[in-house]
């Protein structure tokens, strides 16, 4: 089910020095303890302050990715959320600050069934339709960007959801993809993360396939586009942009799907790569 709203996208004069840059949150932007270096920062600004077109696309939810719109300067513009399943256009003119101009939902009976079945111990959140937060076993994590609210496993399977997240601390990221392979998701599009955590959105949608739909309205040619990030869940990103860069410390299946490859998040490797546009 798809629902889109105007976008409000206007038409714009494109220089061949204006890049379209796409950039991953955790583990590219910010560390793993989710804070963002000084020259992360300073660079990032310099770049929306220079005119490129400077989108933040991540697993995270709207609530935890508008804090990182703010830290960058951003007050027009847009940002992907949920893996793809929400964009939103950002206009600090608004009362929010921002509006939701595509929201990609799916039923998530079929999926939670199966995996309920193969991983019997995992725990299950659920983005809704309306922006809250489902959990069992009072599960909660930064990414949702608000509390979430505890129901039984049934409930969860008669809501409509943007996004799904599926944890266990009883099993590693390998036996994930296992689990995954051998149950054959079906209707949905799904990312293992570094540890066993499983996110899914809507067939078909990724990060790649809600920046392309941008890239389209806003007229930039594809070598004028810039992805970087660090995960499973960017390798379809990497790959459809002009230049795809995987962070330092991504596994090897990301920065195969990438064109090079920066240093780690430790190191600053995003500052190194948006120093390179200006």
């Amino acid at each position: 089910m798809t629902m889109i709203m105007n976008t409000g996208i206007e038409d714009r004069v494109m220089t061949t020095q204006q890049k379209m840059v796409c950039l991953d949150v955790d583990g590219t932007l910010v560390d793993h303890y989710g804070h963002m270096s000084d020259a992360v920062k300073e660079t990032a600004r310099n770049i929306v302050a220079a005119g490129h077109e400077v989108i933040v696309s991540t697993g995270r939810s709207l609530g935890a990715t508008l804090p990182i719109v703010q830290l960058l300067g951003i007050t027009s513009g847009y940002a992907v959320c949920s893996n793809g399943g929400l964009t939103v256009r950002i206009d600090t003119s608004l009362s929010v600050g921002y509006e939701v101009i595509d929201r990609q939902t799916f039923d998530p009976a079929p999926a939670l069934q199966a995996l309920r079945s193969a991983l019997p111990t995992a725990k299950y959140a659920l983005e809704s339709d309306q922006g809250d937060f489902l959990a069992t076993e009072r599960f909660q994590d930064a990414s949702f960007g608000v509390q979430a609210k505890a129901v039984t496993f049934e409930e969860m399977m008669e809501a409509t959801a943007v996004r799904l997240v599926v944890f266990s601390s009883d099993n590693s990221s390998e036996e994930f993809v296992e689990a995954v392979q051998t149950i054959g998701l079906q209707g949905v599009a799904y990312s293992v993360g570094w540890t066993a955590w499983l996110d899914i959105a809507a067939e078909g949608i990724t990060k790649a396939s809600a920046i392309e739909a941008l890239r389209g309205e806003l007229g930039f040619d594809i070598q004028n586009t810039v992805a970087v990030g660090d995960g499973r869940n960017d390798i379809e990103m990497l790959g459809w942009a002009g230049r795809g860069v995987a962070m330092g410390q991504a596994p090897d299946e990301v920065k195969a799907a990438a064109d090079e490859v920066t240093t780690t998040v430790d190191e600053d490797g995003l500052a190194r790569v948006l120093r390179s546009l200006l």
